[in-house]
C-alpha cells in the first residue's frame, strides 16, 4: 500500500450557462450532479447575461465552478455532455435556448486541441458571460495561450448587460 499511487487531481474551470425553464434550478442541479467524479471547491456569484450569438431570446444565468477531478480531459467532456441531458437540454442550434450548458475553461495549464475539444475554451476570452464569473473566482490566473490574466482580458471587453442575479428582483424575471 506504500507505493501505491493516489490519482493526480487536476484543477478544472468550468462555465454553465441556462435560460431555459426554472433557471436557477437548472444551475444547482448540474452543480450537484458534478459529485463524485468533480470536487467543486468554489464557485462564483449567478449572473444574469444577455444572449450571445443569436440574441432573439431570453437572458441567460452563468456562473464559473472551480473544482479537481481525477478524470482525463475527453472522459471529464462526455461526463459534462451526459451531466447536461440528465438536467434536460435538448438538441437545439447553435447559441440557441438551452436548459443547460457546461464548458470546459481550463483544465490545469493544459494547452489541448483535439476533435471535439479545445482547452482553454477557444472563445473563452470574448465572452464577458465567463470573464466576469471567472474574474470573481481567480482574476490572476494567466491564459497558457494568450498570456493575460482573466482580469486584463475581462477589462478588453464590453461587459454592459451583465448582472448579479438577485432573485425575485422585478427585472429578474423566470425565463418563460
Amino acid at each position: 500500500m506504500e507505493n501505491e499511487k493516489l490519482p493526480h487531481q487536476h484543477k478544472i474551470y468550468l462555465g454553465m450557462g441556462t435560460n431555459c425553464g426554472d433557471r436557477l434550478k437548472n444551475l444547482m442541479a448540474a452543480i450537484d450532479a458534478l459529485a463524485p467524479e468533480i470536487n467543486v471547491t468554489r464557485r462564483s456569484p449567478i449572473y444574469q447575461t444577455p444572449p450571445w450569438g443569436f440574441t432573439d431570446q431570453p437572458d441567460f444565468l452563468n456562473l464559473v465552478v472551480e473544482g479537481e477531478t481525477v478524470l482525463a480531459p475527453k472522459t471529464l467532456l462526455t461526463k459534462l455532455k451526459n451531466l447536461e441531458k440528465k438536467v434536460g437540454r435538448t438538441a437545439t442550434f447553435r447559441w440557441g435556448p438551452r436548459e443547460i450548458d457546461i464548458d470546459i475553461l481550463f483544465y490545469d495549464n493544459l494547452i489541448l486541441s483535439s476533435d471535439g475539444l479545445e482547452i482553454p475554451h477557444p472563445r473563452l476570452h470574448e465572452r464577458a458571460f465567463v470573464l466576469v464569473p471567472l474574474s470573481d473566482l481567480t482574476p490572476n490566473l494567466i491564459h497558457p495561450k494568450l498570456g493575460k490574466s482573466i482580469s486584463e482580458l475581462l477589462a478588453e471587453i464590453d461587459t454592459s448587460g451583465i448582472t448579479l442575479y438577485q432573485p425575485g428582483h422585478p427585472t429578474q424575471k423566470e425565463a418563460e
